[in-house]
């Protein structure tokens, strides 16, 4: 028993000095490769939804502060805030002593984050591919691969539940989703854009206007949707705005103004996208009953 028992120890303890030397290889999002010797046990996230993605990799134990809007789950509400994407408190971030920073490319303070000889990988998420493809080099980073491919698949459930919720009757409904004011909307080819297509809905913004395009409010006027989705502050805005009283869903009750917490959840990609597909589902459920012929994608 020694002697076989022998050369299979060697051949472990040989595979994890190898796997030390070796080190973890990621590519960021912005084509920079970095190499960890071990997976990182202290980590900062600047974005809520990479929080959320560090968390649902199952390493939220390893985050020691997040910027001030992760909120999600309850346990990182403790961690200490460091700012946002335009006033991240360097400082503080470099006395943490993490070993990864992870931020979107919009971050200002990556340069120097660098230059104080932190390591930062730097993630996007616009779509649902841009979603797997990031908790698939987050649980790389963390040495937790198997988990990526179960969080996705939590989200595929939960977006394969939210379409069951979706009448039939619904199906085709053309939606415009508002993410500012201003306004900017969601489009086809946003992860908001590509959810909607998951529960058989269609949207009014083209493809070629990009993910979030700023639009023209007349374009929403010329559109008439036959569903708008917005935050509730938003939504309660909508008639005072030149030309939008005319729009039959606001008229008609045909609109979804969703709480703070609610909307936040909707707009911000990564592990919960499953479950906003389900806040969106139960609006289309409950929209008022109207004519056959005033519904349907025209």
């Amino acid at each position: 028993m020694r002697s076989a028992f022998a050369p299979w120890l060697t051949a472990c303890l040989l595979a994890a000095a190898l796997q030390v030397q070796a080190g973890t290889s990621v590519r960021d999002d912005r084509g920079a490769t970095l190499v960890f010797e071990r997976a990182p046990e202290r980590i900062v996230s600047l974005l809520p939804s990479l929080t959320e993605s560090v968390c649902a990799l199952g390493a939220c134990n390893r985050l020691v502060g997040t910027d001030r809007y992760s909120n999600h789950p309850a346990s990182v509400q403790s961690l200490p805030k460091l700012g946002g994407l335009e006033d991240a408190q360097v400082e503080r971030i470099v006395a943490l002593r993490p070993d990864v920073v992870l931020v979107e490319p919009s971050a200002r303070v990556i340069e120097r984050l660098e230059s104080l000889g932190l390591r930062v990988v730097v993630m996007e998420a616009r779509n649902h591919g841009d979603v797997r493809r990031t908790l698939a080099v987050l649980a790389q980073l963390l040495g937790t691969p198997a988990e990526a491919q179960a969080a996705w698949q939590r989200i595929e459930a939960d977006m394969a539940q939210a379409l069951r919720m979706v009448p039939a009757t619904a199906r085709g409904l053309r939606v415009y989703v508002e993410i500012d004011t201003t306004p900017y909307a969601a489009g086809t080819g946003s992860f908001i854009g590509e959810t909607l297509a998951a529960l058989g809905l269609r949207n009014i913004v083209a493809p070629e206007l990009g993910p979030f395009p700023r639009l023209n409010p007349e374009f929403v006027v010329r559109a008439q949707p036959d569903l708008i989705l917005a935050a509730r502050s938003g939504l309660a805005d909508m008639t005072h705005r030149p030309g939008w009283g005319s729009l039959t869903a606001l008229r008609q009750g045909r609109s979804c103004g969703f709480a703070p917490a609610q909307y936040e959840l909707i707009v911000r990609p990564g592990p919960r996208m499953g479950v906003a597909a389900q806040l969106i589902a139960q609006c289309v459920a409950a929209l008022p009953t109207t004519p056959a012929t005033g519904l349907r994608g025209r």
